[in-house]
């Protein structure tokens, strides 16, 4: 009679992830035992995901952009989707600084509802030097932001939206990067369990419509931007047309971008200096 082959300790813990629902049992596996410094860690670790606690949580951090994004427990997940936005904002930052400028300044750049300051770390890191200012209105949120976006030489900022950041930045912001919360609020009970569960709900809820914050965002941005300056917002493929109406409604040129690579939505509204186009 044939020997019974012995799983290997990752194939075991595969098998129990993907039982669990995990979609990517044996990347995650794989993870968990790296991460582990010991079999009783390891199970510590394998159970608190089986019960539905995000990966990035138990881990410590997140993979965006190429870089490790510190993670606590109850901050927002960085989402693969987000880095669609970066690129989009890096590539903005490259087209300005390629026009010839006398004395120009390092570029004002503001991460808003930054969360774990993923966006404006992968900003820091990515796209060349800028004034960076981050903000959030969750007080774990910022300590976690500062943890990635101080040693990048950036300043987190804690309150709503626009109101904890210096004043002298008004008129000065090249660019706002914003992945505020877009899902309507009946729409929250019908997300994986390790975000409704595990993330705060106002990283999620954008209200009845899902727009609210962005409205809010959009009726703010002229007092901040610098003229040529521009507000990047994340948002639904469902929702985009409305959200390029806000922008244009509160003044600001709008157009809609798109990855099907990263199924990833991102409306740009620029705020097009006095006489142009």
């Amino acid at each position: 009679m044939p020997a019974i082959r012995q799983l290997s300790p990752h194939e075991t813990l595969t098998a129990r992830l993907r039982a669990s629902g995990c979609v990517f049992a044996e990347d995650e596996a794989r993870l968990l035992i790296d991460a582990a410094p010991t079999p009783e860690a390891l199970e510590a670790m394998a159970s608190r995901r089986v019960a539905g606690l995000p990966l990035e949580h138990i881990l410590g951090w997140a993979e965006f952009c190429g870089l490790r994004i510190a993670v606590d427990t109850g901050v927002f997940v960085p989402r693969r989707r987000t880095e669609f936005l970066v690129r989009q904002a890096a590539a903005l930052l490259d087209t300005w600084r390629i026009v010839p400028g006398p004395g120009r300044a390092a570029p004002v750049v503001v991460d808003l509802c930054c969360g774990s300051g993923a966006v404006g770390a992968a900003l820091a890191a990515l796209a060349g030097p800028a004034e960076l200012h981050c903000a959030d209105i969750d007080p774990t949120a910022v300590a976690c932001a500062r943890t990635n976006v101080l040693p990048l030489g950036g300043e987190v900022h804690e309150g709503d939206l626009y109101a904890p950041l210096p004043a002298g930045l008004r008129g000065r912001v090249r660019l706002l990067a914003v992945n505020a919360p877009y899902v309507p609020s009946a729409d929250i009970e019908t997300m994986p369990q390790e975000a409704r569960v595990h993330e705060p709900r106002a990283c999620l809820d954008g209200g009845a419509d899902g727009l609210e914050v962005q409205r809010r965002v959009a009726a703010g941005a002229r007092e901040w931007l610098v003229p040529g300056g521009h507000v990047l917002i994340e948002t639904s493929r469902r929702q985009a047309a409305q959200t390029a109406g806000i922008f244009r409604r509160h003044g600001l040129a709008a157009r809609v971008l798109r990855s099907e690579e990263l199924g990833a939505t991102v409306v740009a509204g620029a705020l097009v200096p006095s006489g142009g186009r």
